[in-house]
């Protein structure tokens, strides 16, 4: 037992990795969760509109993006994203890596992102597009105006899961060679823990994506409850009985004169 706590609960070693996962770890954990998912929200978008669209062509990108994309490991579109674009995105990236990771992991999002809200515009009733034409709107202004953000609302329960995905999808970044300052939670973990050969700085990292995640799965489950069920409807009161009540208190009132 006390080679189980040794091993993984150290806390010379736990205090040890604090400080890197503090002031850099846990940052660029969110950076990159954070700024892949706002990417990947205007990529799904584009997607889902392209999905629901008329044109076979558009359609076609859509599920062959969404197919592809959702069907490969996350790890290996970050390994060919990293590799194939390294080079040619050289001038604007600088050679820094950590741009790519973000690519990466936005367009990962957006192919999941895209299913989400092509799932809710497809829930919204026809009639709500029909009533947008016949006031003279035109298509996309409909879709623009109208469709999308019924949608948004819907599926905002499912966004945000798709956001503890991607915190989580941060930790495999590391493939592409971040530099010291630029790594996520799980690297500097393992990195730590590497140095030290104790696993305590990995379980340390491990409650920090708790720290993220739970709290948001919470969220979740609120969001999803107030969008089922709506607000708490007031009381609706009687009016004969609040005439009566009024009667009483001015009665009373009379008499304490």
């Amino acid at each position: 037992m006390n080679d189980f706590i040794d091993s993984f609960f150290n806390s010379e070693v736990i205090f040890t990795a604090l400080p890197a996962i503090l002031s850099y770890g846990l940052w660029n954990t969110l950076v990159l969760a954070l700024t892949s998912t706002a990417i990947g929200v205007v990529i799904g978008l584009v997607l889902a509109v392209f999905g629901v669209s008329r044109s076979w062509i558009l359609r076609a990108i859509a599920r062959v993006y969404t197919d592809v994309l959702r069907g490969l490991p996350a790890i290996l579109t970050i390994l060919l994203v990293g590799l194939s674009l390294a080079a040619p995105l050289r001038g604007i990236t600088g050679g820094n890596p950590y741009f790519l990771a973000i690519l990466a992991l936005s367009l990962i999002a957006g192919a999941y992102i895209g299913e989400i809200f092509r799932g809710g515009i497809l829930a919204i009733d026809k009639g709500q597009m029909e009533a947008s034409r016949a006031l003279g709107m035109s298509y996309g202004a409909s879709m623009r105006l109208v469709v999308v953000p019924q949608a948004a609302r819907q599926v905002l329960p499912s966004l945000v899961n798709q956001f503890i995905s991607i915190v989580k999808d941060t930790s495999l970044v590391y493939i592409l060679g971040l530099i010291t300052t630029q790594r996520d939670l799980f690297r500097v973990g393992q990195d730590t823990a590497v140095q030290t050969g104790n696993l305590s700085p990995l379980v340390l990292a491990g409650l920090f994506y708790l720290v993220i995640t739970v709290p948001l799965t919470h969220l979740v489950n609120f969001i999803d409850n107030r969008l089922r069920n709506g607000k708490p409807a007031k009381k609706v009161l009687d009016p004969e009985q609040d005439l009566k009540t009024a009667v009483v208190d001015i009665t009373g009132e009379e008499r304490a004169r």
